[in-house]
């Protein structure tokens, strides 16, 4: 090789090495900031609190972000916003003007909005068995569960609640509502409901006939405090013949079934995330910008809708976030609630399914970012909607998941027969049920469902044992620290710097390995022919 070649040579794998190291750099680069995030407290809301506990886990994983959240409940999750001592809270109602129980309006101390995280189903989480056999696919009307909740029906085997399941014969074992002890937005949207389609016999259990947060407790009734202390105290032996109120996705990890409840449609559907999300295609937003009312909901719609997918106890919850500095909060504060916000609407929807809850749409996306546009250091954005990552948002804007949500099957209507297969956490098991689909049918439809609605559930660690109080014994502290975390992957725009540079490289590479072997006997050649 002339010296010449080798001075080629030699440049060219220089260079190359130092595109390689380049590219190796640009390519695990992470966002300038991450270095710098501050960490962010939060409290509220356990209805959401699966959710939030999965995407806390996937930006302390993947961006190295701090995001403390106590679920306390709404209602305390809202004062310690007003009290600032903490930088969010999650609720699924607003601030309230006028409390129901006589205490003072809740009166923010600083700039505040709301914006939406996620959409779910208040279910109805129960135990109960017929001949020592669990039932997994009980059917509930609605006046039927308000009539629970107000003690007026006391027995499984109510001809009310009979007449709801004519496949099964109910057994003649009392009925033990477990409502939450501790103010509550679960309790809050429940008692909206039975307040709007039940009023008379609402009014005549809760004398003002109003929402409430707090659940007035009488008879039989238990009371636990959380999401985690009315799941548990149902899912445990001293819970037969328990039913309760609680996001769906707390039965999918406990394992328990919950209640198909009728629709204004007459099917007895599931709160899975393709029938909440039908039903939110009818909840009107509240536009007024006034911060105590925008984006808030009214559901009336949803309660009534004609469409037979439709769970009529759909709805979501909103993060309260700050638009101005206060004690505790702070812009750097800012920079990194911004930050998660943006993953929350988009990417962190992707695992709502999976984790019992549904992914919200379009134009509560759009909302949500314009709020994030608010809060001081968050840098006056919100998200670019046409890279959000959001499994519900269609190539046209529309709900991809209300879209392509099936039918209900005809066992599932209202009339002589019942379908077999299980709900929930107890999806795979079906119960031996009179004018049902075959045993067969049911036994694989149910472990379908099962592979598809509990995929969170499948990630449980050992279960969690409470005593007959509802307060935890020993296993999972937390249901929602179960959850999987999935990396949080920013949008692909297309070759970046660092694969044109390790292109670059490969290129330069090859120029060093094939060229110089190639060039050095073609002038050894042209010596010989001189």
């Amino acid at each position: 090789m002339t010296p010449t070649l080798r001075i080629a040579r030699t440049s060219a794998a220089v260079l190359a090495f130092v595109l390689l190291v380049l590219g190796a750099f640009a390519g695990t680069a992470v966002p300038a900031q991450a270095d710098s995030y501050e960490p962010i407290t939060g409290a509220g809301s356990t209805w959401s609190q699966n959710a939030i506990d999965q995407w806390r886990k996937t930006v302390q994983d993947n961006y190295s972000m701090s995001v403390n959240y106590n679920g306390l409940g709404s209602s305390a999750g809202r004062r310690e916003f007003i009290n600032q001592t903490v930088d969010f809270a999650v609720s699924e109602i607003p601030f309230q003007t006028n409390p129901e129980d006589g205490s003072p309006p809740e009166v923010p101390t600083s700039g505040y909005a709301y914006m939406p995280i996620v959409a779910g189903g208040t279910a109805f989480m129960y135990n109960v068995k017929i001949n020592g056999k669990q039932v997994t696919n009980l059917r509930l009307s609605g006046e039927v569960i308000t009539k629970i909740f107000t003690n007026v029906i006391t027995n499984w085997n109510d001809p009310a609640i009979q007449a709801d399941n004519p496949g099964l014969t109910m057994p003649d074992k009392p009925i033990v509502p477990v409502v939450r002890s501790d103010g509550s937005g679960s309790t809050a949207q429940f008692t909206l409901w039975m307040s709007k389609q039940y009023p008379s016999l609402w009014s005549a259990y809760q004398p003002s006939g109003l929402m409430t947060s707090q659940y007035v407790v009488k008879g039989s009734m238990k009371a636990q405090n959380g999401s985690l202390g009315v799941a548990g105290y149902v899912s445990q032996s001293y819970g037969e013949g328990a039913i309760t109120y609680v996001e769906y996705s707390y039965a999918l990890n406990s394992g328990f079934p919950v209640a198909k409840v009728l629709n204004n449609a007459g099917y007895y559907i599931e709160p899975t995330e393709s029938s909440v999300a039908v039903a939110l295609t009818q909840a009107q937003i509240d536009t007024d910008p006034s911060p105590d009312r925008y984006l808030t909901q009214i559901l009336d719609n949803v309660y009534n809708s004609s469409d037979p997918r439709t769970y009529p106890l759909s709805s979501y919850s909103y993060m309260i976030i700050p638009t101005t500095t206060n004690k505790v909060f702070t812009e750097k504060k800012g920079a990194t609630l911004g930050t998660f916000a943006r993953y929350m609407l988009c990417e962190g929807q992707s695992v709502a399914g999976a984790l019992g809850y549904s992914a919200l749409p379009l134009n509560l996306v759009e909302a949500g970012s314009e709020q994030i546009s608010k809060i001081p250091g968050a840098g006056g954005t919100g998200i670019d909607v046409s890279t959000c990552k959001n499994p519900n948002i269609g190539a046209d804007g529309s709900s991809v998941l209300a879209a392509n949500a099936p039918q209900p099957e005809a066992c599932d209507q209202k009339g002589p027969t019942q379908c077999a297969k299980g709900t929930a956490g107890a999806a795979a098991t079906p119960t031996e049920t009179a004018n049902a689909p075959d045993a067969a049918t049911a036994a694989a439809a149910g472990a379908a469902a099962a592979a598809g609605t509990a995929a969170g559930a499948a990630t449980s660690g050992a279960a969690a044992v409470y005593d007959e109080n509802g307060a935890l014994v020993s296993g999972g502290s937390s249901v929602g620290g179960a959850a999987v975390s999935s990396p949080f992957s920013l949008p692909d725009s297309g070759l970046g710097p660092e694969q044109v540079l390790m292109i670059a490289a490969g290129v330069l590479l090859i120029v060093v390995i094939v060229v110089p072997p190639l060039a050095s006997r073609r002038i050894k050649r042209a010596g010989r022919d001189s």
